[in-house]
């Protein structure tokens, strides 16, 4: 037992990576691999499934012998193959993608976003998967018949991996909840969404348990057991020991999310804005419910800067003038993507706010990190409005370790900011899931070291306020 190793796949949005984990705590990395990303068309975003597969095959060859898998994926994206030959019909669509947009303004049109937003605790919108699948439905050739015949297979990208590793087509719990078509109240597929978004039940993957045997995965001539399924940004939330009702965390990755754990029955979200999720499943158990807010822009409008020529060096992220960007009179609203929650309004549009001749690089870039902060809190005062918020945020991904920000974000919700030591939550709480999985009941010693930067006594709330003047702006800048 103390010498058992488990290896957590992060399929990410812009590269996979394992991360193998020892019972005493301590992590290694052995590989990363990042993958192309294509955009065929404006507000197109895909991958291809079979090269990342082959990149997860790549990662786990790096790991040596391990006692149990476990998978953490990019959520919402999807993809569709071909049930004999595992051939994919066409590139996985992204989370990110905004091919749907037509349909998802129809669907608001006809008057049936509430029943949706019902049975699923999704809004529409062209971030969850199922008007993805329905695209793939319409414009694919061969779908159809393929589903006719009873040979198509669709689902999140876990289940194509679960697929090809496992030889089995199921995916899990909490994956299934993040496609419109899962009722969280049933905890099954929902006939009626299926049909509304016109996706075949038939192709759907068997929904399991987040843990349990999924199958054995053949590596370097190695059988082991996969015994956790999860999106990524759920495992962190398990990564980060939220388990109890009103614990919560936020990852700013390419976008920054937050989860927080409400109990074991459906949250009332109240008109927040907030998502009501799934967030695990245990075998014999109730599920585990939470609140789940999104922000699309973070790491993304980084680098987004990047590309455009703002910066060169991360560096250039860590010194900035001691007075905020906003109280000198810039803004800067990320909305480079849309708006996600609360809002929900993927017709906004990026704003700078107070650029002036005056106005240098260096102050670009601080207001970047701050429009992102004041995005991230605006989904904490979401959450606050429906369960109070702690005195302790638990945050994790690459901003976590830029100083300003956590403090900016600190002194403008005037909270403490926890970030832990170990920059691998998601792999971590994948891990612990898998060696869950296995059925090992015992703690594992999980080092909990950790940052913590408390809020400054400033009043930012006037500048909050200001804040949202901008927001308004960037959602009227495009027309629907």
């Amino acid at each position: 037992m103390l010498n058992q190793r488990y290896a957590a796949i992060d399929q990410g949005t812009t590269g996979t990576r394992v991360v193998v984990f020892s019972e005493d705590g301590r992590y290694v990395s052995p590989a990363a691999i990042p993958h192309k990303q294509l955009t065929p068309n404006p507000g197109w975003v895909e991958h291809d499934a079979l090269e990342i597969l082959r990149n997860i095959r790549a990662c786990l060859g790096k790991c040596d012998v391990v006692d149990a898998i476990g998978l953490g994926h990019q959520g919402e994206s999807i993809v569709a193959w071909d049930a004999r030959s595992g051939q994919p019909l066409y590139n996985a669509i992204i989370w990110q993608d905004q091919r749907t947009e037509s349909t998802i303004r129809q669907l608001k049109a006809d008057g049936v976003e509430a029943m949706v937003q019902c049975r699923s605790g999704l809004p529409l919108d062209t971030y969850f998967s199922a008007s993805k699948m329905g695209w793939v439905m319409k414009n694919v050739p061969g779908a159809r018949e393929l589903a006719r015949r009873g040979q198509l297979r669709m689902g999140t990208m876990d289940s194509f991996f679960l697929f090809h590793l496992c030889g089995v087509h199921a995916t899990d719990y909490n994956s299934a909840s993040r496609t419109s078509l899962f009722n969280i109240h049933t905890l099954t597929w929902d006939e009626e969404l299926c049909r509304l978004f016109e996706v075949p039940l038939s192709a759907l993957p068997e929904v399991r348990d987040n843990i349990g045997h999924f199958g054995e995965v053949c590596y370097e001539g190695n059988r082991t057991p996969l015994t956790a399924c999860i999106v990524d940004q759920f495992g962190g939330t398990y990564g980060h020991g939220c388990m109890e009702p009103g614990q919560m965390k936020i990852t700013f990755g390419t976008g920054a999310f937050l989860q927080s754990i409400t109990g074991r029955q459906v949250p009332d979200a109240d008109g927040s804005g907030l998502l009501p999720t799934l967030c695990w499943k245990f075998p014999g158990e109730a599920p585990v419910y939470g609140l789940d807010g999104g922000v699309y822009n973070a790491a993304s409008a980084i680098n987004w800067a990047r590309k455009i020529g703002l910066f060169s060096d991360f560096d250039e992220f860590n010194h900035f003038p001691a007075q905020s960007a906003i109280a000198r009179g810039l803004a800067f609203v990320p909305a480079l993507s849309g708006l996600a929650c609360p809002y929900w309004d993927r017709s906004a549009a990026g704003v700078w706010a107070g650029l002036s001749l005056e106005t240098t690089r260096q102050d670009m870039l601080q207001s970047i990190l701050e429009g992102i902060a004041v995005r991230a809190a605006e989904v904490i005062y979401a959450m606050d409005r429906v369960r109070p918020v702690g005195e302790t945020i638990s945050v994790d991904g690459g901003l976590s370790a830029n100083r300003y920000f956590k403090q900016f974000l600190a002194t403008l919700i005037q909270k403490r900011i926890v970030a832990p030591a170990n920059r691998e939550m998601t792999a971590q709480g994948v891990a612990l899931l898998a060696r869950k999985g296995l059925g090992i009941a015992h703690p594992m010693n999980v080092h909990h070291h950790h940052d913590t930067t408390q809020p400054e006594p400033t009043d930012l709330s006037a500048y909050f306020h200001k804040y949202q003047e901008v927001i308004s702006r960037a959602r009227h800048l495009r027309s629907e």
